[in-house]
């Protein structure tokens, strides 16, 4: 590895900052280098006064969404935006009264604090914070170089700044326009894929399982095109990634066997279409809708708000009750037993009566009665009954069943019964036992 460039760097870099401080220590430069600072602290002034009051004048207006952030944005960049007024009044004034040179650095800090507001506002566009920071603060360090004259000389001092490793030379600008490039297409493609979501998920004519596997396909499809666009911007030789693409691979087959199992997984059970959002699922103990299809795994929630993640591949070869699959339509079965003396099919009737009047109960097919058979103390029957949501849940509307059917029994006195056993204590035998005891 041979640094190369760095003494020349710093060489270049120490008269460049020498002559700057020189230029800045003149009388003419100092006045003018106050009345900047002045009007910076008359804006942190006015924005500590400001701040409270314009936020009780905001919380007495009636606001649509869109004039409320702009009314926020307004009151963050307050401690900005009057220096900026004050400078440009300032430097105007300046210029009309006096020599043009006694007011350029004025009205420079009038340029540059505009192009920082202006740059601020637009960087509101980038949704990821950390992101939006790293630009905001790069566009303000390239354009206050661009504005002071500087920004060819720092372009070579980067340029110079650099490394050799073996025949590669790794330099600062390289590394900048790498970050710049790579940065920026992936967030073009963040915005396409955030905008084909949108559409996408909008579609009627897709199924929910195609729409998620479309999404998906193009967000993967428009940042590995980004990554691309960006590397090749630079001059990078995609063709030395080929070791590297063979060493993944490698990698993959040993290591990662589960997670491809998984992946692979997921994108069969979007084209097949077995599993979808909003279908209900039993897997073992789970039961619950599903409310999303991850790359790796599956969100399951339950009705007790539980979530669950299952890994793709268990859904692909375990056994899944999908009680939507191809019909939201679920039949239900309950069994109950009354008393000999009830006639049959008064039985059958009052259950089916009360089946049908329960909330949730589908009237075609229409709710049905059977006896299964004659037991030890009573008839017993089941009453069958079907539900198109059984995303509402199936504990809850077997309760409510229950429910109608022991008031209905009630209602025509039918008896509902119970076992019962008869002890009975034989006193003589209770003392002949008691004198064997004492005899022995």
């Amino acid at each position: 590895m041979d640094f190369f460039g760095l003494p020349e760097f710093f060489e270049e870099f120490v008269p460049l900052a020498r002559n700057f401080l020189v230029t800045m220590s003149q009388p003419t430069r100092l006045w003018q280098l106050v009345v900047i600072a002045v009007a910076f602290v008359i804006g942190w002034l006015v924005e500590r006064w400001i701040t409270p009051r314009f936020n009780r004048w905001m919380r007495g207006l009636t606001l649509t969404t869109r004039r409320a952030r702009l009314l926020i944005l307004i009151r963050e960049r307050i401690r900005w935006l009057v220096p900026m007024v004050l400078l440009w009044l300032v430097g105007i004034v300046m210029l009309e009264v006096t020599w043009p040179s006694r007011s350029y650095l004025i009205l420079f800090a009038a340029r540059l604090v505009t192009a920082l507001v202006v740059i601020s506002i637009l960087s509101r566009l980038i949704r990821n914070r950390p992101l939006r920071k790293i630009v905001r603060w790069g566009a303000w360090i390239a354009v206050t170089l661009w504005m002071i004259g500087y920004f060819d000389e720092t372009i070579t001092l980067l340029d110079r700044a650099s490394i050799n490793i073996g025949e590669f030379r790794l330099s600062l600008l390289l590394v900048l326009q790498a970050l710049i490039s790579v940065g920026l297409t992936i967030f073009v493609a963040s915005w396409l894929s955030g905008e084909a979501r949108t559409r996408l998920m909008r579609n009627e004519d897709l199924s929910p399982s195609m729409r998620v596997l479309s999404e998906k396909a193009v967000t993967v499809l428009l940042y590995a095109l980004a990554l691309v666009v960006g590397l090749q911007v630079i001059g990078f030789d995609l063709s030395s990634l080929t070791l590297l693409s063979g060493a993944i691979g490698i990698g993959i087959g040993f290591g990662l066997q589960k997670v491809v199992s998984n992946l692979i997984s997921g994108v069969i059970l979007l084209l097949d279409k077995s599993i979808k959002p909003g279908d209900v699922i039993s897997l073992g103990d789970t039961f619950g809708w599903i409310s999303g299809l991850g790359a790796r795994y599956v969100s399951v929630v339950t009705r007790d708000g539980r979530e669950y993640l299952i890994p793709n591949e268990d859904l692909i070869t375990g056994q899944v009750v999908n009680w939507s699959h191809s019909s939201k339509l679920v039949r239900l079965d309950i069994h109950f037993g009354v008393a000999y003396d009830a006639d049959p099919h008064a039985v059958r009737r009052i259950a089916i009566e009360a089946t049908a009047a329960v909330k949730r109960v589908q009237a075609s097919p229409a709710p049905v009665c059977h006896i299964t058979g004659f037991g030890d103390s009573s008839v017993d029957y089941i009453l069958r009954f079907w539900i198109d949501d059984p995303s509402g849940g199936l504990t809850n509307i077997r309760g409510n069943v229950f429910l109608a059917l022991w008031d209905a029994l009630q209602e025509n006195q039918i008896e509902i019964p119970f076992p019962r056993r008869d002890v009975t204590i034989r006193s003589g035998d209770l003392a002949i036992h008691r004198g064997e005891d004492d005899a022995g």
